[in-house]
């Protein structure tokens, strides 16, 4: 009997999804992906002054670098990528399911990103998840920035501990975390509610922050799925913040401020 076209997508992608792998660059994502050893490490390729100042790591990982003239030296990355005469190619992290980074910390916080793609933005955002303590950042499978040498980059070494998922469905995902006890706020510049008025006397609750893309913001679907519309409390008379900084101020204010 012929398989439906669902069941042969679904297979095509986990084929697609096992093979796939990403190439990081710059001495400081290089460095902790190497001595991640959660990390599945493929091949490295150094100059000898990068292998010099990586020397450690490439110990630690127990790992036989392609050493190349830096004259010579042209990676499978964008031409303006800075990779500091370091790159390495791995498999994706896996950091398992929704449950396993949501359930276990008092009072976790995390972070729900609705179609923010720019890798730039993510990787900002995990930085300042890791500082902040958040339990997880959560995109979408296909409208969320993938884990590549960019993101990997700007997230500064953060990439290899800070969980970040991506979901087949937001709007379900939400779901899930409300049935697990979650306060789910979704931001939005015109709400009438700030994030410290919505976790006033709620701080010892577990607290989900969703976040939308810089322009568009939230869907409609997410917007009727969250608990509630909140908003920065901040003095007004200027633009929209941009959506990593929005989620550090968010994080901190759903923890500390007040």
């Amino acid at each position: 009997m012929k398989k439906p076209k669902w069941v042969v997508q679904k297979e095509q992608d986990k084929k697609a999804e096992a093979a796939q792998t990403v190439w990081l660059f710059g001495l400081h994502a290089v460095r902790d992906a190497l001595m991640n050893p959660n990390r599945e490490k493929l091949q490295l390729m150094v100059t000898p002054n990068a292998q010099a100042k990586l020397e450690d790591a490439i110990a630690e990982a127990e790992i036989t670098p392609q050493v190349v003239d830096p004259r010579k030296f042209r990676p499978p990355l964008d031409p303006n990528s800075v990779h500091q005469g370091a790159v390495l190619e791995v498999k994706p992290l896996n950091w398992g399911r929704l449950e396993d980074v949501a359930i276990g910390d008092t009072a976790p916080r995390l972070l729900l990103l609705d179609r923010v793609t720019d890798p730039h933005n993510v990787g900002a955002i995990l930085r300042s998840a890791e500082v902040l303590g958040a339990s997880a950042v959560i995109g979408t499978k296909h409208h969320s920035a993938p884990e590549t040498g960019a993101l990997a980059k700007t997230a500064s070494g953060a990439l290899e501990r800070q969980p970040y998922l991506r979901v087949r469905n937001l709007a379900d995902a939400i779901r899930a975390l409300q049935d697990m006890g979650y306060l789910v706020l979704g931001l939005d510049g015109e709400a009438t509610q700030t994030i410290e008025g919505a976790v006033e006397g709620r701080r010892d609750r577990p607290v989900a922050l969703v976040l939308g893309a810089e322009g568009p913001g939230l869907r409609e679907k997410t917007r009727e799925t969250v608990d509630a519309l909140v908003r920065i409390d901040a003095a007004g008379g200027f633009g929209s913040l941009n959506v990593s900084n929005a989620a550090a101020i968010a994080l901190y204010a759903s923890r500390f401020g007040g």
